[in-house]
């Protein structure tokens, strides 16, 4: 799944549309069944943001599309009239350039459960203290689970959830009730800054992420993995230098 970097990243190439009234259609029947394009079409698309794992496109009239891509969507820049295959779910178009998102398999214009949202982990304003605090009324989910709500911080998911943790030295398998602030902060912190490098373009070696079953760079023991949560998104950890046990049963 399409982690936050990679919906700032997305936000970027589209910011060339910001300003200019867009012709915009769903030739997919999928997206033309939202009503999204018809509402929107016409309209000055007046900023583009990610925030977490949602890309908002703010449009004039106080309209605003919500984008989430899930496992498969991807937003592209494009070449105004540029033949293709297939049928995106939304093209945006402006004076030279197409917004265009394939496979896009949420698309819908909110007003209200955008405040339901945590703060974005890569926001310029981004508060540690507040996440710390929202994270700490989490105290029964696990801490991989609970990193991973986008109503207590924004854009983290199980990769990145994973290589945070195994720079806190802290298992995704402790309760949020059993660890300290200054855990909680490490891995924030550490999530942020892992996104923000790769946001920059920084290639970075993963420690456990897809690594089970190898050992541990920093310790040698075997790295693990199983899901976790509600969504049964796959933890990777190592038992052995991450504090905080395994799942539960064992």
């Amino acid at each position: 799944m399409p982690e936050g970097d990679a919906l700032h990243r997305a936000a970027l190439r589209l910011q060339p549309l910001v300003g200019q009234r867009l012709e915009v259609e769903s030739p997919n029947p999928r997206a033309q069944a939202t009503q999204v394009a018809p509402r929107v079409d016409g309209r000055m698309l007046e900023s583009v943001e990610a925030v977490g794992k949602n890309l908002l496109l703010r449009f004039e009239g106080g309209l605003v599309v919500r984008s989430h891509l899930r496992m498969t969507g991807r937003w592209r820049i494009e070449p105004r009239g540029k033949q293709r295959r297939g049928l995106p779910w939304l093209v945006l178009r402006g004076e030279t350039l197409e917004g265009v998102l394939w496979n896009g398999p949420v698309l819908t214009l909110e007003t209200r459960n955008l405040r339901r949202l945590g703060q974005d982990v890569l926001g310029e304003e981004f508060d540690l203290d507040a996440a710390v605090s929202r994270l700490r009324g989490a105290g029964e989910m696990w801490l991989g689970e609970a990193l991973q709500d986008q109503r207590l911080v924004a854009g983290i998911g199980n990769m990145w959830m994973s290589e945070a943790l195994w720079s806190a030295r802290a298992s995704p398998w402790v309760r949020v009730r059993e660890v300290e602030d200054g855990v909680l902060r490490d891995a924030v912190g550490a999530a942020r800054g892992l996104m923000r490098e790769a946001l920059a373009g920084s290639r970075q070696a993963r420690r456990v992420y897809r690594h089970a079953g190898r050992p541990c760079s920093r310790c040698g023991t075997i790295i693990r993995s199983r899901g976790q949560g509600d969504g049964n998104r796959t933890a990777y950890w190592c038992p052995g230098c991450q504090a905080g046990g395994g799942p539960p049963g064992e």
